[in-house]
């Protein structure tokens, strides 16, 4: 009796581990599907992979040697030496916080100039189409063009448009990119930022409903309390938005600091991207240009995963408010 109860016991839990063989035919069929919608993107990642991944790691290596091209067979392996050398260099620091100073100063006057040119052309007037193209101009002018441009054209100091209608005024015969560096750079890149900024403030401005405002003006709110109260808040995730992107791309401004000032007058106006090209190509000092550019990357990497967490929680924390 003994033998009769135990041995369908024994054979239990053979049953209930072999899968149905519907089950693994839907998770073969489903693996199948999954790798079947991935596989077109299989060229593209290894692209992008080989591309962007593999010269960083080159770079990482790069960063812990002592290679000078100056100084042929010195070349040997120091660890994080260079790395140590960036955070002492004062001249690093500096280059940074006009890095900074450029991409924040840039992003500030461009969010402000695309507001008040949305909200001009948010409006029906005739000829609004024309001035809307006008001023999407500057966006599409390649960065070394717009860097003459402001060089040769605007900011010159015998024949620049600027002198020319700030002459009346006293102003004078100004050297801008010699005098004011920086301020000259951001210029050009604020000039060309702005239609950005502007499309993306207007694109929010023509999404809002206008049954609000109308509701808002007939309990009898102003204009200016409408804006503050209604208007701001909607296009507030279109502003971060816009200000996100910029930075991002302002980081990498190289065209318009090399093309107007080099830099100079010694490193008034130079950037990391600049900084680092000088180490490279000009000082030769491989070792510590892949450093600076290690640092500079994971720096900007942190920065902007912040930037986009915060953003992405606006846009999503808005909908579910919706």
């Amino acid at each position: 009796m003994s033998e009769t109860t135990t041995a369908p016991a024994a054979s239990e839990p053979t049953t209930e581990q072999a899968p149905p063989p519907i089950r693994a035919r839907r998770d073969r069929l489903a693996r199948a599907e999954g790798w079947r919608r991935r596989g077109p993107l299989l060229p593209a990642l290894i692209f992008m992979v080989v591309v962007t991944q593999v010269p960083f790691v080159f770079t990482l290596y790069y960063s812990t040697q002592s290679w000078n091209l100056v100084r042929p067979g010195s070349r040997h392996f120091i660890g994080l030496q260079n790395y140590a050398d960036v955070f002492r260099d004062s001249q690093f620091r500096q280059v940074a916080l006009n890095t900074v100073i450029m991409i924040v100063g840039t992003v500030i006057i461009s969010v402000i100039l695309g507001l008040l040119l949305a909200l001009l052309l948010d409006r029906a007037f005739f000829g609004r189409g024309i001035v809307r193209t006008l001023l999407i101009t500057p966006f599409l002018v390649t960065p070394v063009a717009a860097a003459l441009i402001w060089k040769t054209t605007m900011l010159d100091p015998v024949f620049g448009l600027v002198n020319f209608l700030l002459k009346p005024f006293g102003a004078g015969q100004i050297d801008w990119v010699s005098k004011y560096p920086l301020p000259a750079v951001m210029a050009d890149l604020v000039w060309q930022w702005t239609p950005f900024m502007m499309l993306l403030i207007l694109a929010g401005l023509q999404s809002m409903p206008r049954d609000i405002t109308e509701a808002a003006r007939v309990d009898g709110a102003n204009s200016l309390q409408i804006f503050r109260e209604l208007t701001l808040p909607h296009l507030r995730r279109f502003i971060e938005l816009g200000a996100v992107l910029g930075a991002i791309y302002l980081v990498n401004t190289f065209d318009a600091v090399y093309m107007m000032t080099s830099g100079g007058p010694g490193i008034a106006s130079s950037n990391l991207p600049f900084y680092i090209y000088q180490r490279a190509f000009l000082g030769f000092d491989i070792g510590q240009a892949a450093a600076m550019g290690v640092v500079t990357v994971i720096a900007t990497t942190i920065v902007a995963t912040f930037a986009l967490r915060l953003l992405f929680k606006s846009f999503t924390g808005k909908e579910e408010a919706a």
